[in-house]
């Protein structure tokens, strides 16, 4: 028996009994789940420590801030053309490619600056390279999750999926400053190649249920019909399916008050509460505690239609728009934090479910190219929320920016109730008029 068939077999004799946390034990998720923790603490290990060795080396913190720019543009620029070619070629060879690439890139800037050879231009050029290769690694993985684990798992999957961030911030930038100020910035980097690579070698024994018939454009030629699938995939998000529109809707208004509220957190723990780093860092853990927990608690959700997921997610934003907004009216350290751990566990409500939707909705040979498209607005929309809300907190103060970021949240919760009404009642009408007929 092949391993895909083999994989096959297993997925169907353990899908009735796997619940939450126990998806971790099967073969091919738990490989994946290892290597994402993993990687998700290598991102968190090179992004402090990268920002420390640039401002560090060069005494600039704008061209501190110049890291975090090339970081943001690949997904603008290149988003939908990745995800045209990452649904040409199957996923799994693509993530382990992207794992050693990424290994080379961030391992060439130590060893570059031990030899003396490492200038600022090519110390962008590899940040940039870097930033595109895990463009790419995001909408792969996504599109990966539907080949891996059964259709009754997959909430489970990527509530899963998502802890791999939460531990990622929460243990990867204690875990960084403590190695810059033991061994050093540019020596945290090696590191962060080792985890990489350790996630590349986790990749190499999943089975993935995925043909050439799923990769079907793989013989085309490198340029061959890029425009025309372009227009496959933004037909399919904007005209074809309703429902994928509508989630683009909602995930560019959260991606707005999510974002902006994350860039704000330092503004308001110093403006309004009046706290030092050290405590900020402890309301950023509340923050993370809470994503975790909430990202634990879905692991067990198998069951519920488009609109009861819907209604949750609405009712779970509305829950985090109000908490963002009594963030105004607060003093007290303490408090803050366990407002802190709501918002956190409201938000981190939204992400898996809204993944899982759009994987059960959309036909394999499109996943690549729905997924970069939500990456692409999203990014764009957190831009939006970050300049938008950072222009708003200096005018007219933090408070009252977190009062607008508290309203985006909640005309967030009320698109997505509204969906929920919509999705509901055309299902309704559609199951009237299939039994006014006879059969």
């Amino acid at each position: 028996m092949s391993d895909v068939a083999t994989a096959s077999t297993e997925i169907r004799s353990t899908s009735s009994r796997t619940r939450g946390w126990e998806l971790v034990k099967t073969r091919d998720f738990g490989f994946l789940f290892a290597g994402q923790t993993i990687s998700q603490i290598g991102d968190s290990l090179t992004k402090v420590a990268l920002l420390w060795f640039v401002y560090d080396l060069t005494g600039s913190a704008l061209k501190m801030t110049m890291v975090g720019l090339l970081q943001t543009l690949p997904p603008l620029l290149l988003g939908p053309l990745i995800g045209v070619y990452l649904d040409r070629v199957r996923k799994k060879p693509v993530m382990i490619g992207v794992d050693l690439l990424r290994t080379l890139m961030v391992l060439l800037i130590p060893v570059l600056y031990a030899m003396g050879a490492l200038t600022l231009d090519r110390l962008y050029v590899l940040v940039f390279a870097t930033a595109i290769f895990s463009t790419v690694f995001g909408p792969a993985l996504t599109s990966a999750v539907p080949l891996i684990v059964p259709k009754d798992r997959l909430i489970a999957a990527n509530a899963l999926l998502q802890t791999t961030t939460n531990m990622g911030l929460l243990v990867g930038p204690a875990l960084s400053g403590l190695g810059i100020a033991l061994i050093g910035a540019q020596n945290v980097l090696f590191i962060d190649a080792a985890t990489f690579f350790l996630s590349a070698l986790c990749l190499f024994p999943i089975r993935v249920r995925e043909t050439l018939v799923h990769a079907h454009g793989a013989r085309k030629r490198l340029t061959e019909g890029i425009a025309g699938d372009l227009l496959v995939g933004f037909r399919f998000v904007f005209v074809e399916q309703k429902t994928v529109m509508l989630l683009m809707l909602t995930a560019t208004l959260y991606s707005v008050g999510v974002s902006a509220f994350i860039f704000l957190l330092p503004v308001f723990a110093k403006d309004v509460l009046g706290v030092g780093p050290i405590q900020l860092g402890w309301l950023w853990s509340a923050l993370g505690v809470g994503m975790l927990l909430a990202s634990l608690v879905l692991t067990s959700i198998s069951k519920g239609d488009v609109p009861w997921r819907l209604r949750f997610m609405s009712g779970a934003l509305a829950i985090g728009g109000i908490a963002v907004a009594a963030l105004g009216f607060l003093e007290a350290p303490v408090a803050a934090g366990a407002l802190l751990a709501v918002i956190g566990g409201s938000t981190a409500m939204f992400t898996p479910l809204v993944w899982t939707m759009l994987q059960e909705l959309t036909p394999t040979h499109l996943l690549g190219r729905v997924f970069t498209s939500f990456a692409t607005g999203g990014m764009a929309s957190s831009m939006a929320g970050m300049a938008g809300f950072g222009w708003a907190a200096d005018t007219i103060g933090p408070a009252a920016s977190l009062g607008g970021i508290s309203v985006i949240l909640l005309m967030t919760a009320a698109t997505t109730w509204l969906f929920s009404f919509y999705k509901s009642h055309a299902r309704g009408f559609a199951v009237a008029t299939a039994g006014s007929f006879p059969s």
